[in-house]
């Protein structure tokens, strides 16, 4: 089912919003991982203090275009979740490294957002 604009806008925002909080951010790409894998991504990462959200990987480039992140974003594959946090800054790539060593391939991290500046391939 294609996006409208007005939903397009609000994810644009919501993943700004995260930008401008955000210590750090990991981009996970989460292709072929089961729904029920996901929920238990979610549970173990907001135990952690972790936000995670779903965004489609165009919508999530324009809202890093002037934003305060500075360098290249890295290539994204597959679908895009972005892990990110407000207190620890090692914690979203922690926990989503520690959840994928448990799931064979379903799940990688595929770059991010540490100290303002872009990581990753």
């Amino acid at each position: 089912m294609a996006l409208t604009k007005e939903r397009k806008k609000e994810i644009i925002e919501s993943v700004k919003g995260a930008i401008d909080k955000a210590s750090s951010m990991v981009f996970v790409n989460f292709h072929g991982l089961k729904v029920e894998d996901v929920n238990k991504l979610r549970s173990s990462l907001k135990a952690e203090g972790v936000n995670y959200l779903v965004t489609k990987k165009t919508l999530a480039r324009r809202a890093f275009d002037g934003s305060k992140v500075e360098g290249e974003m890295p290539a994204l594959e597959g679908e895009l979740g972005i892990a990110y946090t407000e207190g620890d800054m090692a914690a979203p790539a922690r926990e989503v490294y520690s959840f994928q060593k448990s799931l064979e391939g379903s799940l990688s991290i595929v770059g991010g957002v540490f100290e303002g500046q872009f990581i990753g391939k």
